[in-house]
């Protein structure tokens, strides 16, 4: 056997014996800390199975590395997320629709508009049907309702909760959605209209982005990563996504900075002319042809300054 003295190799190979303790220092640190970082991480997959690495990345807020490193690891660690896609229909056009009139609109506050949706979640070979209303300014989840069918009912506990949360702001909404059956029946837009809420619909998927974003957020990053047993349990996780989107989630929206309710509760104290605004998609339509509040529907590449009473608007 050769002996062989540990600082002769120090020597050998340029290093000196305090930076090689220094970096075995540094070394086990970090594995502790990757350790402990490891167990927060599989904590926030069990609560949030489909949150990505970025997203794990602003969640957690680790010390001992930045973004794109965090990224990297992660992903190599096999915390990536596998996307399903979805192919199901769950809407079908009634005869009755209205004039999509938030094309190109500058939203300014909560509740301005809301969107629904439908969308469906397959389990045990049987299809179950999940209604989301989400409020465009915040992000906020503000009524949602688990059906085995698909009709009206569950529209309509989704819609009389969005009302119980929307109840302490006193301004009107519009009420944006595809042009479902569910959303055209008389039961429906009766409610709508008796809370004097305007009524807006689209044709194609991108007037209705919004409500189409939420419903992959809530299936793809939540449900599908649970063990849902049975209809009284997807009900049961359908609130507890919810509660997580709307609570825990940093939202790419507010720059990873805020949740949907941590954002609207922060607009309590922030003054008006401070708000950030929200533009909607558009294509570059004029939709003011039927409009029932033209005051508050701009187009996008015309934003207006200010918002004119409605008894002066021929003057603005």
């Amino acid at each position: 056997m050769i002996g062989y003295s540990l600082n002769e190799l120090y020597r050998t190979v340029g290093v000196s014996k305090q930076s090689v303790q220094q970096a075995k220092k540094r070394q086990d640190s970090f594995d502790r800390e990757l350790a402990e970082l490891i167990v927060l991480a599989d904590q926030l997959k069990e609560e949030h199975p489909g949150c990505g690495v970025e997203k794990m990345y602003y969640a957690l807020r680790p010390s001992l590395m930045g973004r794109d490193k965090f990224c990297e690891l992660f992903l190599e660690l096999g915390y990536g997320v596998k996307r399903v896609r979805n192919y199901h229909r769950t809407t079908f056009s009634s005869g009755i629709y209205y004039p999509n009139i938030i094309e190109g609109m500058c939203v300014r506050r909560p509740f301005q508009v809301i969107q629904s949706d439908i969308t469906y979640f397959h389990l045990h070979g049987e299809h179950y049907y999940l209604v989301f209303i989400i409020d465009v300014y915040t992000r906020l989840i503000v009524g949602y309702a688990v059906s085995d069918h698909l009709r009206t009912e569950a529209n309509i506990r989704a819609l009389e909760m969005a009302f119980q949360i929307m109840d302490s702001e006193p301004w009107s909404t519009i009420h944006h959605s595809d042009r479902g059956s569910q959303y055209g029946s008389h039961t429906y837009t009766q409610l709508l209209t008796g809370q004097k809420i305007h009524i807006s619909m689209g044709l194609v998927a991108w007037e209705n982005p919004y409500a189409e974003r939420i419903n992959g957020i809530i299936k793809n990053e939540y449900l599908k990563g649970w063990v849902v047993r049975d209809y009284k349990d997807l009900k049961i996780k359908v609130a507890k996504a919810v509660n997580h989107y709307n609570e825990k989630r940093p939202h790419r929206a507010f720059k990873m900075k805020s949740t949907p309710m941590g954002f609207y509760k922060k607009l309590i104290d922030l003054p008006t002319q401070e708000r950030p605004t929200v533009n909607i998609y558009t294509e570059g339509r004029k939709n003011f042809l039927g409009i029932s509040i033209p005051q508050e529907v701009y187009p996008r590449e015309e934003p207006l300054a200010h918002n004119c009473p409605m008894e002066i608007i021929n003057e603005c």
